[in-house]
């Protein structure tokens, strides 16, 4: 299987085994619909697609000689929960700065958890508070900050990679070549990294969309290309010969409901179908992901084979 880690010079650890399991997804789709189950990535604590970037990114604080990862999210980040448990395991303290968002089980649930981690947390209750407080935080605990859910260059790395496994898996014949890829943006890395990796990979016929789930910040075409533009050039100086310059990705916010964090009636509704089915869904991301694919295939608007990307990672 080709690694991207392979391929470049650049730290990486080891956090979880590839490739993830593929399969058909059986739940009423008129179009021919597969699952990705990214859940299934990770050794322990957390899984999904946020151990994914950690591979890269506590590889990249140690090459810094850092000792604390700073970053930020809501009440139920997903992303600082796994920073907090795969940190600890790999040396490294984790400072989360979160931001209060609709409660509802889940996110109580969430939130035990993470106070649970070992995480030094900082609750505020908005974006703009969080913000206000930055220059304080940096100063007490000079971290290394590392944006809501690992979307920087180093952490896209994980999802080039990715693409990359999607090629090969669908060389193996364990999935046809996709003519969609359907994935959850609740902070752009991953999509930026899909972008960019399915070119590298040679799927130039799979379209990529991303549908949006987070109002609180800028997701659209400009900012995604920037990312993938910044983490290509990261490959470019890591001695990658052949960096694509133009990606592309269409970025729905159909799908959003009220704003990030709340759940919609469609993407609860999927949560449930997928639940029955052994799939881990959960109603801010993924819910809604699997509700754009329902309402597209019903209108005749999703070119198939699709591919939905589960990022979902409980343990």
């Amino acid at each position: 299987m080709t690694r991207l880690a392979d391929l470049v010079d650049l730290p990486h650890v080891r956090l979880g085994a590839v490739p993830t399991p593929v399969r058909r997804l059986e739940l009423g789709h008129r179009a021919e619909v597969w699952v990705k189950d990214e859940s299934a990535f990770g050794d322990g604590g957390w899984g999904g697609n946020k151990v994914r970037k950690l591979e890269w990114i506590i590889a990249e604080a140690h090459r810094r000689g850092s000792t604390t990862l700073l970053t930020v999210g809501g009440i139920g980040t997903h992303w600082g929960l796994a920073c907090a448990l795969y940190g600890r395991e790999h040396g490294l303290r984790t400072v989360l700065g979160l931001v209060d968002q609709p409660l509802d089980d889940h996110v109580r649930d969430q939130l035990r958890r993470l106070e649970a981690s070992g995480a030094v947390l900082h609750r505020y209750r908005s974006s703009n508070r969080l913000r206000l407080a930055a220059p304080y935080l940096m100063a007490r605990y000079r971290p290394w900050y590392v944006p809501a859910g690992g979307s920087h260059p180093v952490g896209a790395l994980a999802y080039v990679d990715v693409a990359l496994e999607i090629a090969d898996q669908v060389a193996a014949g364990a999935l046809p070549e996709p003519a969609t890829l359907v994935v959850p943006v609740g902070s752009g890395g991953t999509v930026a990294g899909l972008a960019l990796g399915l070119r590298l990979a040679g799927l130039d016929r799979t379209r990529l969309l991303g549908v949006v789930v987070n109002d609180l910040l800028r997701l659209d075409r400009p900012s995604i290309a920037r990312l993938a533009g910044r983490t290509g050039a990261l490959l470019a100086r890591a001695g990658l010969a052949r960096v694509p310059t133009a990606v592309e990705a269409d970025l729905p916010r159909d799908w959003l409901g009220e704003g990030y964090g709340v759940p919609t009636p469609a993407g609860s509704a999927e949560v449930a179908r997928a639940t029955e089915a052994g799939i881990p869904v959960e109603p801010v991301y993924t819910g809604k992901a699997l509700a754009a694919v329902r309402e597209l295939d019903a209108r005749g608007e999703l070119a198939g084979p699709v591919l939905w990307l589960a990022t979902h990672g409980p343990r």
